[in-house]
């Protein structure tokens, strides 16, 4: 080959190796096979580079692009998650903007931790170590998100150990509130939100631990600078809008979280020690509740009943006044109260803790304290007055529609369930028997009863159960019959999805159904009521959060009404206010030390320490 054609070659061949590097397409002008002249065909792919104008990429160039574009996008979504992940608060008061600005310390680590181990992951160890991470971090959002509904609504985190039985509760709560069908899409939903988190999650730390190994010492060098940085705003305090730059959040969450389980799982030890420990146990029958033979004695639970129901500013008025127009009907008719506040160990849901420690004399703050406790032998107040012999002990219970063996746990010789009341209405949402019914089952079965024997009576009422729509309305005893008639004031109510679009309407729902639920008590016990009839009506917890606004704390209104003077009288020192509604500075008991006052008080001289 001649230089002339040796420079030739060489032109050619640089020519063409620009054209590569500058992402071009190399195409020519052809004509159809078999045209001749190519006249009349629609074959030309009209890219000539000569054609283009300067700077315009072809179109191999427009894809690589946006190949780049989407690379780096993809990037930093991942990042983001990954950042959004780690800084995740798991308290609604924390979602602030400043707390997703700061600099986590899991993720320099875990950069850190990436790198180190590179050069020694090989095959599928290179992939596993980032998914793992990943699936970890996933499901401690997942543990987060499930703390924030609880703050939310409850004021406490999830219960890793206890709290899994509640997720059936609320499955039901979104049967009642949005029918079968929606309930069973809102599951899916939720079920497919938290696969697509999972995923999310392991997709984000795998992309972004193959970005490191490509980066090397470009994200070594990154991460020495950051760690840096996150030393000496730990060390110096500095802040965003009062929240620490230099995070460790998510760190914090899961040793706390493990410190919590293994609280949890050593509790059933220290459960049990404080379940044998019992002043009353082997106090004889005739020495127990004697201020109290030939009365009726009746303990009934008002659903979220709490004390933001009477000092709330928009609601404890026209409850508070309610209570005073009873008051007086009742004063009239020679009826008599004392009133204060319990502090219960559940909030905004969990009504079985709170009938058990107020019940049992101990802190039944969680499930595994309640199965401990009801698979016991622990003396209940019911199951004190079924120990004397003295009085037949009565449960009524509309809120149960299966087998409730707890019943004699609590010392019940019969328990009414919503199936034996005789009721032929409709499910109120939630609750299935109205309240007002549930005191009129309670008369015609047994306390209106001729020649019967002193009842003791564990009464629960429902119908100021979330989620408050539709309510029930208070009518003429004499016109229940056998619950038919609700069926039209339950069309005339509120659905509950309208109801819950609105804060301010769930709060007014909720004020209207505790008013509902004391009416039925209280008109009750003035029409079936007398000399014997002692009533003790209380508030198991607080509502949830929507309604407290998480205000006025975990107590609940508890009162004792009578007639006989001496029934009262052997409270005197308990320092109760007069009336049904406790003023803001009443005695405040926790709830688990009702038990042993009120045996002590109701007990004969011996056991009173007289």
């Amino acid at each position: 080959m001649n230089k002339e054609n040796r420079d030739a070659t060489a032109s050619v061949d640089a020519g063409a190796g620009a054209g590569e590097d500058d992402g071009e397409d190399a195409h020519t002008d052809t004509d159809t096979p078999g045209t001749g002249t190519g006249v009349g065909t629609d074959t030309d792919t009209d890219t000539d580079t000569d054609e283009r104008p300067p700077g315009v990429p072809g179109e191999g160039g427009r894809r690589r692009a946006a190949a780049r574009v989407l690379h780096h996008g993809a990037t930093v979504l991942a990042a983001v998650a990954v950042l959004a992940a780690l800084l995740l608060p798991h308290k609604p008061a924390h979602f602030t903007t400043p707390v997703f600005l700061r600099l986590p310390v899991e993720a320099i680590l875990g950069v850190a931790v990436l790198l180190l181990l590179g050069p020694v992951r090989t095959g599928r160890a290179r992939f596993v170590v980032p998914a793992l991470a990943g699936l970890a971090l996933g499901l401690t959002v997942l543990v987060k998100l499930l703390d924030t509904g609880f703050n939310s609504l409850y004021k406490r985190p999830f219960d890793l150990v206890f709290d899994w039985a509640l997720l059936d509760d609320g499955h039901s709560f979104l049967r009642d509130s949005l029918g079968r069908t929606g309930a069973i899409g809102a599951v899916i939903g939720i079920l497919a939100l938290a696969l697509a988190l999972l995923v999310l999650l392991v997709w984000a730390t795998v992309r972004l631990d193959r970005t490191l190994v490509r980066q090397g010492p470009a994200a070594a060098g990154g991460t020495l600078v950051l760690g840096t940085v996150w030393v000496v705003c730990a060390a110096l305090g500095v802040e965003n809008t009062k929240v620490p730059v230099a995070a460790s959040s998510s760190a914090e969450f899961v040793q706390d979280r493990v410190h919590e389980v293994r609280a949890g799982l050593r509790d059933k030890e220290k459960f049990a020690r404080e379940a044998t420990r019992d002043d009353f146990a082997d106090v004889p029958a005739d020495r127990l509740l004697t201020g109290l033979r030939g009365k009726d004695v009746f303990f009934v639970f008002i659903e979220s009943y709490g004390r933001s129901s009477l000092e709330d500013p928009e609601m404890g008025p026209p409850v508070s006044a309610l209570l005073a127009e009873e008051e007086r009907r009742l004063g009239k008719a020679g009826w008599d109260s004392r009133s204060a506040y319990l502090t219960a160990p559940t909030y905004g849901a969990g009504s079985w803790l709170a009938h058990s420690t107020f019940n049992s004399g101990l802190w039944v703050g969680n499930q595994q304290r309640y199965r401990n406790l009801t698979s016991g032998e622990r003396l209940t107040l019911t199951g004190a007055f079924q120990k004397t012999g003295a009085w037949r002990t009565v449960g009524m219970m509309p809120g149960v529609t299966r087998a409730w063996p707890e019943g004699r746990f609590y010392g019940l010789d019969r328990v009414y369930d919503s199936r034996d009341m005789g009721y032929r209405g409709p499910k109120f949402s939630w609750t299935p028997v109205p309240d007002q019914f549930t005191m009129s089952a309670f008369q015609r079965l047994e306390h209106g009863k001729p020649g019967r024997d002193p009842i003791a009576a564990k009464i629960i009422l429902a119908s100021s159960h979330n989620p408050w729509a539709p309510i029930p309305r208070t009518l003429d005893w004499d016109a229940l019959g056998d619950g038919s008639v609700f069926h039209t004031i339950a069309k005339e109510g509120k659905d509950p999805k309208e109801v819950w679009r609105d804060p301010d309407q769930v709060r007014t729902e909720y004020r209207k159904a505790i008013e509902y639920s004391l009416e039925s008590v209280l008109s009750y016990t003035e029409k079936y009521g007398d000399e014997d009839t002692v009533v003790v009506f209380l508030g198991d917890h607080q509502a949830v959060s929507t309604v407290t606004q998480d205000k006025l704390g975990w107590d609940v209104p508890v009162t004792i009404l009578a007639r006989d003077p001496a029934v009262l009288d052997r409270i005197s020192d308990w320092g109760w206010q007069p009336g049904l509604k406790p003023a803001p500075d009443a005695p405040v008991w926790r709830m688990d030390a009702f038990r042993d006052r009120f045996l002590t008080a109701y007990g004969d001289e011996k056991v009173r320490g007289d």
